[in-house]
């Protein structure tokens, strides 16, 4: 067992992340560890995490499908533009700030986000969400690819046939997980500053056209757009500590998503919806975006950008198996998943869209109520740990052992949070949306503007989980400092 302490009057904020990998030091381009044998080098900055963060809020998807905040309803009425604006700001917001809190327990635990959820449920019960999350991995990764692929072809002409275009898109992504953190250092670096480019001449170009009303809208899908928005911040929760893990402090971890991801993800859906009201009934949204001056290049960019986020997925899935099987090489991992989805995007179209995201928000979104009311007790139990030690030090716990006791009270928590979102949204998703809407209709939790089945199931899973969620400590005097471990035994962090 391990803990970090940390003397009364630090920011937990401010406060450096726990030791990083070994005795020797760390330099500034130590990748990550190929097992969870392996301790996580510490080599992420502010700068880094806001350059990751910020270039996964950008994304095609934001560009090509806002009709998902604004043609929320079932019948299709839209929303007004401002509405969808709301509607955006108030999701991210949200999704934020609980993408943040997920990233500071990375950064103050060092294990990876399946792994981390071993202090949740308990070791064998982090199972069950583990292969959630490798098959909503795998479904994001592919449908990026096909996205990549797509816009390629618009980019291009289509020049270059269909499958070429998933075949390049495939290798890049699987090319950038062998070295992850240098992957992220180039983002940083160079891709960044071209992203925001490319936002700034879209918006240029969109905001010097003429931009009409939206007619026969209506405020009753207010809330289908939040959660429609909610559910692809929360998308990032279960990858979260696979990136933060390796930040130098939990502050820079915190405000890489919170901020860097929040703002961005309002910038890009932002330039959607203008381009959305703009665009003609039946026309192609790439072609759109390629008639604006320097449209083409632009879009260039961001389709090159767009790999971030198939490799984030493809890296995440070989994580997500490695708290499984804890000596399978990432690597070897990451190569076999890139070609399975590669394979995948020939096959797959992107008709489901909508059906996934809502599914994805169902299965997550009160997960992570679960794991704040876990994080929030766990840092209160180490403000009394300190009051009540003689050094007045403050130890917070969090146990990533393969012998982390099984949590049923917290299981049943999320499963209340799920069923909650389902009645309230049950999305359209083949028989199994009628089975819910039935449920729904006869509890009348469907069919009111102002409930939200993201924050209703949220804040559900959140109440039933507060008794329950103060970490299991140790019971006898706190520990002496030492490094943390992502392989096995008690993760310590400070808390005050």
């Amino acid at each position: 067992m391990s803990a970090v302490s940390q003397r009364p009057g630090s920011r937990s904020a401010d406060r450096p992340a726990p030791p990083a990998l070994h005795d020797d030091v760390v330099t500034e381009h130590a990748e990550a560890p190929n097992t969870l044998r392996e301790r996580a080098p510490r080599t992420l900055g502010l700068l880094d995490q806001f350059g990751f963060w910020g270039n996964l809020g950008v994304s095609l998807f934001g560009l090509t499908t806002a009709s998902t905040v604004m043609y929320a309803l079932p019948d299709g009425r839209p929303l007004p533009f401002w509405a969808s604006v709301l509607a955006l700001v108030v999701a991210s917001a949200l999704g934020g700030a609980v993408l943040g809190v997920s990233l500071v327990l990375g950064a103050r635990t060092g294990a990876p986000a399946m792994v981390l959820l071993r202090g949740l449920f308990g070791a064998k019960a982090s199972y069950l969400p583990t292969v959630l999350n490798i098959v909503q991995n795998l479904g994001w990764g592919t449908v990026e690819i096909i996205l990549i692929a797509e816009s390629l072809k618009a980019v291009t002409h289509d020049h270059l046939p269909r499958w070429l275009c998933v075949l390049v898109a495939g290798v890049i992504t699987t090319g950038l997980t062998i070295r992850p953190l240098g992957a992220i250092r180039v983002i940083r670096k160079y891709v960044t500053a071209l992203v925001v480019l490319a936002i700034v001449v879209l918006a240029i170009g969109l905001l010097r056209r003429h931009i009409p009303a939206v007619a026969h809208s209506t405020w009753g899908g207010f809330w289908l757009g939040v959660d429609a928005v909610i559910a692809v911040s929360i998308s990032w929760v279960p990858l979260g500590a696979d990136y933060s893990r390796h930040s130098r402090t939990e502050r820079a971890a915190f405000l890489g998503g919170f901020v860097g991801y929040g703002v961005t993800q309002v910038l890009c859906y932002l330039v959607g919806l203008i381009a959305l009201v703009e665009l003609a009934d039946g026309a192609d949204i790439f072609s759109f975006y390629l008639g604006l001056p320097l449209g083409t290049v632009a879009l260039a960019v961001l389709v090159l950008r767009e790999t971030d986020q198939s490799f984030a997925n493809t890296y995440s899935t070989a994580l997500s198996i490695q708290n499984l099987r804890p000596t399978w090489d990432r690597r070897v991992l990451s190569v076999g998943i890139g070609a399975l989805m590669t394979l995948a995007a020939l096959k797959v179209s992107l008709a489901n869209y909508y059906n996934f995201l809502y599914l994805i928000g169902a299965v997550f979104i009160p997960m992570s109520g679960v794991l704040i009311a876990a994080w929030w007790r766990g840092s209160a139990r180490g403000d009394a740990r300190r009051a009540g030690s003689a050094g007045g030090a403050s130890v917070w716990e969090w146990d990533v052992s393969e012998q982390a006791p099984t949590r049923p009270t917290l299981l049943v928590a999320w499963l209340v949070g799920f069923v909650t979102y389902q009645v309230v949204n049950p999305g359209s998703l083949g028989h199994w949306a009628p089975f819910w809407s039935r449920i729904g209709r006869d509890l009348h939790t469907i069919g009111h503007p102002w409930l939200s089945a993201s924050i209703t199931s949220f804040a559900v899973a959140l109440l039933l989980a507060l008794p329950f969620a103060a970490p299991a400590g140790p019971r006898g005097p706190v520990p002496a400092a030492t490094g943390a471990s992502a392989d096995g035994g008690t993760v310590g962090g400070a808390g005050g």
